[in-house]
Formats: structure tokens, C-alpha cells, sequence
């Protein structure tokens, strides 16, 4: 299924092909702090609609992880996955039309680190 995106600006939009199948929290010392609920995904499964050029980076300890949110609002959008460079965590809080709250996932142990 296709979704559609946002920061909470919306400054940054984009569309995520996915089927929730993985959805996951890491318990890395970053996204701890944040508390995101992901969906992992082949990075191609994200386009990047508007505010490509919105989109700042975080990376820590290895530097392998890259951590994108908007500059402006500060949201965390997605992030290209240390232990698999080919996928990426989207993070679900930007989609409207899904409730974070309503799923039951599994803590995806240092996912980022």
C-alpha cells in the first residue's frame, strides 16, 4: 500500500510503499530518546515528494546510520539503516492516517546503534 507523509511542518512530504509487515522500535541510546515507531523497508520503497533540500542529517558512533529529519521543525523522518544498507526505518508518526498507538510491535534491538 501506498502512504503519503509529512514532517509536522510539512516542509518535508513524502510516499512510502509498504505493508506494515515490519514495524519496529529501536532501543538504541538515540532512538530511545525520540520513541519512534518504524516500518523497515527497502530504501527505494521512499520518495522524497517536497523539502528534499529540508532534510538535515544526525549520524553518531559509527557514522554508518543516517538519521534524516526536518531542519526546521525538527521531526525525524527516516533513517538509512546501519546493520542493512540497503533499508531504511520510516518513521510512522509522520503518517496521518496510521495510529502509532494502536500497534503492537517488537523492540528491534540497536537497530541504528
Amino acid at each position: 500500500m501506498k502512504y503519503s507523509g509529512s514532517c509536522h511542518c510539512n516542509a518535508v512530504k513524502f510516499n512510502i510503499e509498504t505493508d506494515l509487515e515490519k514495524v519496529a522500535q529501536c532501543n538504541c541510546t538515540y532512538c530511545k530518546r525520540r520513541n519512534a515507531k518504524m516500518v523497515l523497508e527497502k530504501k527505494e520503497a521512499i520518495e522524497i515528494t517536497e523539502g528534499k533540500d529540508q532534510l538535515t542529517l544526525y549520524q553518531f558512533n559509527t557514522n554508518i546510520a543516517k538519521h534524516h529529519f526536518c531542519k526546521n521543525c525538527g521531526i525525524f523522518v527516516y533513517s538509512n539503516r546501519r546493520f542493512d544498507p540497503n533499508g531504511i526505518a520510516v518513521n510512522l508518526g509522520c503518517i496521518d492516517e496510521i495510529d502509532t498507538f494502536s500497534i503492537n510491535n517488537p523492540i528491534a534491538d540497536n537497530i541504528h546503534k
